[in-house]
C-alpha cells in the first residue's frame, strides 16, 4: 500500500477506463457481427453498444481490474460473452465460417482500434499537441495502443475459452476441429493460467508490442 500514491491511482483509473472501452468495442464487434451474418439474438439485447454496462461482467470488468488500482498484479479483465444463434445464420454463410467471422470479429475490433490509437498518436505528436510523454493526452493514447494489441494477441490464443479456440476448431478440415476440442478443451482455463503465471504470455505479447511502437516511433522521427 505504500506504493498507493495519488500518481498510481490516476495511472491505475485511466488504464481501467482505457481497457472498459476496449473491451467494450471487442464485445460489441462480436454483436455486430452476429447481425451482419443474419443472428439478431446480441442486438435484440443491446449488445451492438459502446455503452459498457452491456458488456459489464461483476468478476472480469468490475472486481479484477480494479483490485489492480491498489495492488501490484497486472491488469486483467473480460467482459460478458456475447450470445449469439448460429442457427440463425443467412443461408449463405456455413456454420463453420459463421462462427469463426464472430469469433475473430472481438480480437480483429482490438486490432483495428489499436491501429486507431497509433494513428492519432502519430498525428497527435506530430502537430505539436502532445509534446512530451508524461502529457496526460500522450498516456491515453498510448494505453490505447499498448492495452489493445495486448487483447487482440490473448483472444486469438487458440486456447479455450478465448476467441482464437473457435476460429481453430471451426477452422481445421474434417473432424480435426472436434479432435482439437476433446483434447484443449477440458484442460484450456488451466493452460491458460499456467501462460499467465508462469510469464509465458508475455514472450509472445512483448516482441508484437515492441514491433507495434517501434513503427510507430520510425513516424515520429
Amino acid at each position: 500500500m505504500s506504493d498507493l500514491t495519488p500518481q498510481h491511482i490516476a495511472l491505475g483509473l485511466t488504464t481501467y477506463v482505457v481497457l472498459l472501452f476496449s473491451l467494450s468495442f471487442h464485445e460489441s464487434a462480436h454483436a455486430w457481427m452476429a447481425w451482419r451474418l443474419g443472428d439478431d439474438t446480441a442486438k435484440n439485447l443491446g449488445r451492438v453498444s459502446l455503452n459498457p454496462i452491456v458488456h459489464m461482467d461483476p468478476i472480469g470488468t468490475l472486481l479484477f481490474p480494479l483490485i489492480q488500482i491498489f495492488t501490484s498484479v497486472p491488469l486483467l479483465g473480460w467482459a460478458k460473452p456475447t450470445p449469439y444463434n448460429p442457427a440463425n445464420f443467412r443461408r449463405d454463410v456455413s456454420m463453420r465460417k459463421g462462427h469463426m467471422l464472430v469469433a475473430a470479429a472481438g480480437p480483429v475490433s482490438n486490432l483495428l482500434l489499436g491501429l486507431f490509437f497509433a494513428v492519432a498518436l502519430i498525428v497527435l505528436v506530430r502537430a505539436g499537441v502532445i509534446q512530451t510523454q508524461r502529457d496526460f493526452l500522450y498516456n491515453i493514447v498510448f494505453l490505447g495502443v499498448e492495452l489493445n494489441v495486448l487483447l487482440a494477441v490473448f483472444n486469438f490464443i487458440p486456447i479455450p475459452p478465448l476467441d482464437g479456440s473457435k476460429v481453430a476448431s471451426f477452422g481445421l478440415p474434417g473432424d480435426f476441429g472436434e479432435r482439437y476440442d476433446r483434447v484443449v478443451g477440458p484442460y484450456g482455463f488451466l493452460i491458460l493460467m499456467l501462460l499467465l503465471i508462469s510469464g509465458a504470455f508475455s514472450y509472445i505479447a512483448v516482441p508484437i508490442q515492441n514491433f507495434v511502437f517501434d513503427v510507430i516511433r520510425g513516424f515520429l522521427t
